[in-house]
Order: structure tokens, then sequence, then C-alpha cells
């Protein structure tokens, strides 16, 4: 921390208090990302995106410059908003802060749902300082308390937003996108703003949502540190033949969950680990099997749940044991524990199932490797028995191949992009009810323009917007009215939608349909593709027709269907897969090198996934018959194979997606080339949006017309028929 003779170092341009408060925490030295942070923020004005791993330091690399700048005389106020996804991630960042803060007489306050009012309802009386923030509570401000909101963001220097990559795609990214820029409009200056991100896969994509008036203009900060290597294990366990596919509290031993609890116990105990365990049945199955253990041993509990469902008392006092560290503790989670609240030295990570998604591997893998040690990772991967008439899909051990397909591009550095995304039109609506119920009444005119002006993230057209209108206004919907002279104002469901407590939230949480056969409900599962009359859907242990969609309601009516035996697959979860992850799996089924970090079982799923795809012919035929269906292998990912479906479900053909296949009922491979090659030209993705159902994806869908929902469909999709288009090429063969 030497000052140079040409310049001042990064340490040396930081505040005095700052500089004092870095040596009494006992640091050696700035790490590389925040000298170079500190440079480009007191260096320059332009946003900034800092990319490093959990606990690498990138909070302090964003703060300690930002509130150097914020301590220099001026007229007081609120000098930097913090956002965060999470309101445990703001009490965290709280206590980190609290000290530093103090130094500089600067106060720092939280401001979510369980925050003290007395601190909020002081800084609104006297803006100053730092305030951590939801995008819900951004919401409530300017929606309830637009004068109070108007002053404490006048003087706003900066905005950091933390978990940048949480909010590059889906409905809280668009909504936050648009409550900065309403912000924006408050503030005498518009606010720098500052993301962070342990998982940014596309540069782009962060600039153009950081800054989308000039998204050439952020800098991307990207931390060199490249970590204290990898400890990785693929784990294989089969379950018996009779398993359902369903996890049960009960525990019978024999079961791969079961078996997986084993070696958890053997070598997780004793230490600080977090289990990903997907959905909250098995998550509650899989914590239930690894505390009976303890209580059969005679040992004090330290495996425990944590989702969504249970009482925000209950992970709040798991997250501080973990961090605190005095206990071992390993939590069994959903995605809960994915973003970046500190949890203090993690020791390893357990994943129950292969990857789908790259950049939730990645960011699960930043919770381990601290303090020098190398990041451990587990993945365990359940495998369904195969009986020698299996459908070829499940032959070929698409779990176990995915996870080494997976691990392969996590090497190679892959994180999937941000697309363009379904709730566009919930979020547009959502606002434009905040910005009336907020202003009184509005002209159309300066709603869209406020909202989706050629500066904004929220794209929507002059014409689709005023189709928005329309449908929101219809009689049969009374979401908005427009005066005599041409003002929208909120019509009576408006008034009472803009009124409820979770109208500040755009988002939904239970996104499972239902399924209902003859009038009885068989079960919920989650989808993540699109379907049409005709669509086909496994569950419990069958195969059923898509009869009706019901979007609003989520309901699925389906019949059985005759024909075929039905692909297990992995349990459902909803979660597309990437073109390349997809096109990764093929090329590990062609290639012939074992991983070493495969244990034996493991090893024997992948021999005998390659040994069943040259076997089936599927090394020189993307059509393979399955019984009297056809398997069309296209290996291209799940928004490319919803298009195909759709394609030929407009055809007639009944059809069941995967992420790297579509299957055919009652069609063969001959029949189907036939097919394909009649097809000269590829429908329009507006002529294919008439065949698709379950459109009404986000949480005020159901106020939108079909119409709409179909154009913006359309749009979405026109990039996959452009790679479906090149796969039938490849498929015509």
């Amino acid at each position: 921390m030497s000052t140079s003779a040409s310049e001042p170092s990064a340490f040396d341009r930081l505040h005095p208090e700052i500089r004092r408060w870095i040596r009494d925490q006992g640091w050696m030295g700035l790490r590389p990302i925040q000298d170079e942070a500190i440079r480009t923020v007191l260096g320059s004005e332009a946003d900034v995106v800092v990319m490093a791993g959990t606990a690498s330091g990138k909070t302090e690399a964003a703060f300690l410059p930002l509130l150097t700048r914020a301590a220099e005389p001026g007229d007081g106020g609120l000098r930097i908003l913090y956002v965060s996804p999470l309101k445990a991630l703001i009490n965290d960042q709280y206590r980190r802060l609290e000290t530093l803060c103090e130094r500089l007489e600067m106060p720092v306050t939280r401001w979510h749902g369980d925050a003290p009012a007395a601190a909020k309802a002081k800084l609104l009386r006297h803006p100053a300082g730092v305030a951590l923030i939801t995008p819900e509570s951004i919401e409530a401000l300017l929606l309830r308390r637009q004068a109070d909101a108007a002053r404490l963001f006048r003087g706003l220097q900066s905005i950091v937003v933390d978990e940048l990559h949480a909010f590059l795609k889906g409905p809280r990214g668009l909504h936050l996108s648009s409550l900065l820029g309403r912000v924006d409009r408050l503030c005498e200056k518009r606010p720098r703003r500052i993301g962070l991100s342990a998982t940014l896969g596309d540069d782009d994509a962060g600039r153009c949502w950081l800054n989308p008036a000039q998204p050439e203009t952020p800098v991307v900060l990207r931390s060199r540190d490249g970590g204290s290597g990898l400890k990785l294990q693929v784990r294989g366990y089969e379950e018996p033949p009779d398993a359902s596919g369903v996890d049960e509290i009960a525990d019978d031993g024999d079961d791969a969950l079961s078996r997986i609890a084993d070696h958890m116990f053997e070598h997780l105990r004793g230490s600080n680990n977090l289990a990903f365990a997907g959905s909250r049945r098995t998550v509650e199955a899989l914590a239930d099997r690894l505390r009976q253990r303890c209580v059969a041993k005679g040992l004090p509990e330290e495996f425990f749940p944590h989702h969504g469902s249970l009482a925000k008392e209950l992970r709040e006092e798991l997250e501080l044991r973990l961090k605190s560290g005095d206990l071992p503790t390993t939590a069994v989670a959903t995605t809960t524990l994915e973003l970046g609240i500190d949890l203090g030295n993690v020791k390893s990570v357990a994943q129950v199932g292969a990857p789908k998604s790259l950049a939730a591997l990645r960011q699960r893998l930043g919770r381990s490797g601290r303090r020098g040690d190398p990041a451990v990772l587990r993945i365990y991967v359940r495998e369904r028995h195969v009986a020698a008439d299996a459908d070829p899909l499940d032959q070929l051990r698409i779990a176990t191949v995915r996870s080494v397909a997976a691990v392969r591009l996590l090497v190679d550095g892959f994180v999937e992009p941000a697309g363009d995304d379904p709730s566009l039109a919930t979020v547009v609506l959502h606002q434009t009810l905040s910005t009336i119920a907020a202003d009184g009444a509005i002209r159309p005119v300066a709603a869209h323009r406020a909202i989706c002006d050629k500066n904004s993230y929220l794209a929507m057209g002059t014409s689709d917007y005023a189709a928005l209108l329309r449908g929101a206004a219809r009689d049969d919907v009374g979401l908005l009215e427009q005066s005599s002279d041409g003002l929208l104002m909120l019509g009576p469901e408006g008034e009472r939608v803009t009124a409820a407590h979770d109208f500040y939230a755009v988002f939904e949480t239970d996104d499972e349909w239902r399924l209902v056969a003859e009038g009885r409900t068989l079960g919920t599962v989650p989808i993540s593709n699109v379907l049409a009359i005709g669509a086909l859907v496994g569950f419990a242990g069958r195969r059923w027709r898509v009869e009706s969609v019901d979007d609003r309601s989520k309901v699925l009516v389906v019949a059985p269907h005759r024909a075929g035996k039905l692909p297990k697959f992995d349990p459902p979860t909803g979660e597309p897969v990437h073109a390349r992850l997809s096109q990764e799996i093929r090329h590990v089924l062609a290639s012939e090198d074992v991983p070493s970090y495969l244990d034996p079982a493991a090893r024997a799923f992948l021999q005998e996934g390659r040994a069943a795809y040259r076997r089936l012919g599927l090394d020189r035929s993307c059509a393979i018959a399955s019984g009297s269906d056809t398997v069309l292998a296209t290996w291209a990912g799940t928004a490319v194979n919803d298009i195909l479906m759709v394609l030929l479900q407009s055809a007639g053909l009944e059809c069941q997606a995967d992420d790297v296949a579509i299957e055919i009922a009652d069609c063969s491979p001959d029949e189907l080339r036939k097919l394909l090659g009649t097809i000269s030209e590829v429908p329009s993705t507006e002529a294919l949006a008439s065949f698709v159902e379950n459109l009404r994806s986000a949480k005020y869908d159901q106020f939108v017309d079909e119409d709409l929902l179909r154009r913006l469909w359309a749009k979405r999709a026109k990039p996959a028929r452009e790679q479906a288009i090149a796969t039938i090429g490849d498929l015509v063969w």
C-alpha cells in the first residue's frame, strides 16, 4: 500500500478514515480487483461491472471508492443506494458496512419489509448516507410515498446492484430496470451504476442491463484470481426396479436417495457444507434421512432443510449457524442459498441431480473454496433402472452424461447468455399500473415513453403497448379506464390489484401446473416446454395426451395415451437446457475419454450410455425407432425443441419434447423423414404461435390479451426458429 512516485496508489486515493479502517482490519493489502475498481471508479464517471467470485472482496471493491466520493463535502442527502434481491443479503451487507460507515459518520439504513421502521422513518426525514434496499421496497416507495421518494433520491450519486446476473433474466430483472429508470427521473443527475456479479456469462448483456441507453459505455472488471483449484467427484446411483420416481420421507434404505444420504452422512458430517437437492420434496426427504442417521448414531443434529416454504426465522437461524461456524452444519437447500449471502467457510458443495444450468452450477460452486482451500463439488447422479426393453433415451444414461458435459463446459468457462424474457407483458403492465397509481392519471404516449422508450430495457413497441392497454381496459378485465380527454386511469380491478400488498413483487413463486384427468387431479408438475393440444406429458409412470390448457388457472386436462413406453428422465425441474449443453451431451456420448472424477458406478453408467448410443445407431442417424414411436435426437436444447415440437404438432403429430430429443408417437422414422422432407419452408413463428397454448406464465399475464401474448412469443422464438431450420436441414439426410 505504498505510494508510487509518479501517481498516487489506489490505497492512497481513498478517504483517510477508510485507509485507517483497512489497517485496523489487518489487511495485508488491496486485492487486485479492489485496486482496479478503486482506480476506475475514482478516475472516471463510467458505470462499472465488477466480476469476482463469492467472498472475493467485490463488495469492498465497489464501496471503498464510492464511500470516498460520498464523504466529499456537499449538500448532504442519500448518496448510495445498494439494491439486492434478498433481504438476508441486505442484512449481511449491513453488518459488513456498519463499522466502516461509522468511521465516516455516515448512516447506513436497511430498507425492506423486516427492517426496523424507526430507522426508515429517520432516513425519510433526513436523507443521508447509504440505503440497502430490495426492488420491492423501491416499488413501494415510488407507489405509496412519491413525495418522500423524490426528496430521498434527489441527490443520489450511485446505485450498486448486487447479484447482477440474477437480474439479467426473469421478471425481477425487467422490474428493477424499470424501477431504476423511475429513480433516475427523480435525481438531479443520473446516478452512476455499479453491478456486482460472481457469474456473468455475457459481458454485453450485463452492460446493456446496467445502461440500456448507452450499452457500450459500462466498464467490465474481472478478477484475475483463478482460485485454488477444484476437487470434483461425480457419483452414480441406480434406483431399484420398482422405484416410483417420487421422493418420499420414508427411508427404505435401498432407494438411491437413501444411499446418497449414507455417503453424505459419512463425508459431510463434522464440517460446514451446502447440499442442493432440487425440489422441496427432495430437500425434505434428504434432510430427514440425514437427521435420522444422526439420531440412530446418537449424534447432535447437523443437517437442516432450507427452502422458500420454511418460516423466515428457521431459514435465518440456519444461515447464522453456517456463518458463525461454531457448530458443524450442512444446509440441504433448493435454490435459496445460491445467491451471495456470506455463509462463512463452506467446506464443500453437493448437488443431487445432474446440472441443467451452468450459471447455477458456477454460482453454487463459488460458495466453496474459501481461505485458499480448493473448492469441493460432489454431484450425485440418480439413474433409473434400465430394463432390456427400456426406452432408447433411458438407455443413454443422459443424467450421467449431462454431468460430464456440464463439467466440460464449466472448465471452458461457458455460462448461458440472457435471452428475451416471457414476462415482458406482465412487467410492462405492472409498471403502467404502478405509474398511474402513483401519479393519478397519465396519457398513453407519456406512459409508453416513461416505461418503454428507446432507452429502456423494457422493449415494447407502440402497437404492442396499445394492444396491452386495450386488453387491460376491456370490460371483463377492468384494470384501466380512459377519460374523455384521453387520460389513462385505474379501473375498479386496477384499484384492487394495486392496493394489494403482493403488488410490490412482480414474480410468482409457484409455477407448477395441475394435471387433471376425468375430473380427478393427478398432481402437479413444473413445465418448461411450450405445449399445444396433442402434446404428451409424462407423469406418475404414464404418458398423457394434453386435451386442453387453462393458462389462467395453470391446469392441463389430460387423457391417458395408449402407445409407447414412458421415458423416465430425471425428476422434472421446469429448468430449460441451453443448446450448448445439449450439444455437449452428444459430444460426450461420441467420445471415448473416461474422466477420473467419476466413481465406479458413474463410470459404468457413462460406458453404458456410450454403448447404447452406438448400438441404437445415434452415431449415424438422428431418428430411431422406439416401438411404434420415433425418437428424434436433435441435440439442440429446450428452445429449439419447442419450435420443432410445435411444428410437428401443427402437422398433426403427437409428440413430447425433452432437452436432447423429441419423441413422436405412432410415427416411424421413415414416415418422419418423409414428412420433414416435404417441409419446403418452416412456417413463421407467427403462424406457429397459433398452436401454442401455455403462454400465461407470468404474474399478470391473466390480464393480457391472448393475441398479444402470441405475438410476443413469436418475436422471442425467432432466433430458435432459425436454429430449428438449420437442425431440420441436418435431420433430412
